[in-house]
């Protein structure tokens, strides 16, 4: 299986003037392609209903006449193959959109290719042909030797080198390589883990994991945003604060980032199956009070890490349906007393007499739910003879407010 390595760097002045017009000679390449891929397309479709697009070697010979002209001559002061990559991965855009269009790419809709920024994030991907390692110095060409700093060491021998800028001027080179699976014997068979906002993960097994405190550099975002909106565009001062927050931001995402892999290496090396729950975290952001909170969680993004690190370790990842009551339905005897109010955290269950912690008794349901073991719930429903199952659902919902 395939693994990205990511090492950070510190470019000399004349480095980052050398960077500065790669990523602007691959920004300019992939939006004269667009623009070209744009106007054969609706030329196309207005004379025979068709949206057959130019491939990849057509867009790569138009580049070859474009630096024979004196617009662009200058893309030959640096290497070819960050932009002949550029043109590729133009080609797998447009490709996985279509396809994305006519149901033959599964996930989430892909939309259409757009416009790159000189303001976002810049990067260029170098090939075996473009850059070479040797001892702990990277070459890359038109661009000198770097020495990124080695937080690790590399399993393999990298496949390709990505230069990446990112909206904060932080310079990082990131390398894919080949990594075999790391089979090894976990302590627990399995584990349920439901997802929540104060605290992040509460498992099956008792353990919680509390979710790391943003607040400080989001006030500072909104703040600092607000600024933002009233300076005028293109100024200096504006682009510097353009930089403050990009930096308020890093440091969330970064610290997020260690969180998530921290917590997800470890739930995934102990436990040998690893049950979450489908969350519909899109109709959850439409809260006006929740959606900044639930944004700053990266649930989608711990699900790609434990769901990538268990083929690594070779686990078994399940999810389980959405629609699965699994915080309405008693983890012991399986009554299920119905919808409850998030404010209430501790419940008391009538069937049975226990008492469930509601994100833990999620947890086991999960659990449960995933590996394929369920409760009886209609013979568990009719246990009771002297009360409706209306009366169950209000009576089960006794709960100790204070103990909160």
């Amino acid at each position: 299986m395939k693994a990205r390595y990511q090492y950070r760097f510190y470019p000399t002045d004349q480095q980052q003037q050398s960077l500065a017009r790669l990523f602007g000679c691959v920004r300019v390449v992939w939006n004269d392609a667009l623009a070209f891929c744009k106007q054969s397309v609706s030329e196309a479709f207005a004379s025979t209903r068709s949206t057959k697009l130019p491939g990849y070697k057509k867009l790569s010979a138009m580049l070859t006449q474009a630096k024979k002209t004196d617009e662009r001559k200058w893309l030959s002061d640096v290497s070819s193959v960050p932009l002949q990559q550029s043109l590729r991965y133009l080609d797998v855009a447009y490709k996985n959109f279509f396809n994305s269009l006519k149901g033959k790419r599964k996930g989430k809709k892909v939309g259409v290719p757009r416009f790159k920024k000189k303001t976002n994030s810049q990067s260029a991907e170098f090939t075996k042909a473009g850059f070479s390692i040797k001892d702990g110095v990277i070459y890359i060409a038109k661009i000198g030797t770097i020495k990124p700093i080695w937080s690790r060491e590399l399993p393999s021998e990298p496949s390709s080198a990505t230069v990446i800028k990112d909206c904060a001027n932080r310079y990082f080179v990131s390398f894919v390589v080949e990594v075999e699976p790391n089979i090894t014997i976990a302590k627990n068979q399995s584990i349920g883990i439901d997802l929540g906002v104060k605290t992040f993960a509460v498992m099956s097994n008792g353990e919680k994991s509390l979710s790391p405190d943003y607040s400080r550099h989001d006030r500072k975002i909104r703040k600092l945003q607000k600024k933002l909106a009233r300076q005028q565009k293109d100024s200096k001062r504006r682009n510097k604060n353009r930089l403050r927050i990009a930096k308020h931001h890093n440091q969330i995402a970064d610290t997020r980032k260690d969180f998530l892999h921290k917590l997800s290496t470890k739930v995934v090396s102990e436990n040998q199956t690893i049950v979450l729950e489908d969350l519909n975290v899109s109709g959850m952001v439409k809260n006006p009070k929740l959606a900044r909170v639930i944004s700053l969680q990266g649930w989608r993004e711990f699900r790609l890490l434990c769901e990538a690190k268990s083929e690594k370790f070779s686990r078994d990842f399940r999810v389980i349906n959405r629609w699965e009551p699994t915080s309405q339905t008693c983890s012991c005897c399986g009554f299920r007393w119905g919808k409850i109010d998030l404010s209430i955290r501790l419940i008391l269950c009538l069937s049975c007499n226990t008492e469930q912690e509601r994100d833990e008794n999620a947890s086991r349901n999960i659990e449960m739910v995933g590996m394929g073991h369920r409760h009886d719930l209609k013979r568990t429903g009719s246990d009771c003879k002297t009360v409706s199952a209306a009366s169950y659902c209000e009576l089960s919902r006794i709960t100790d407010v204070e103990r909160r």
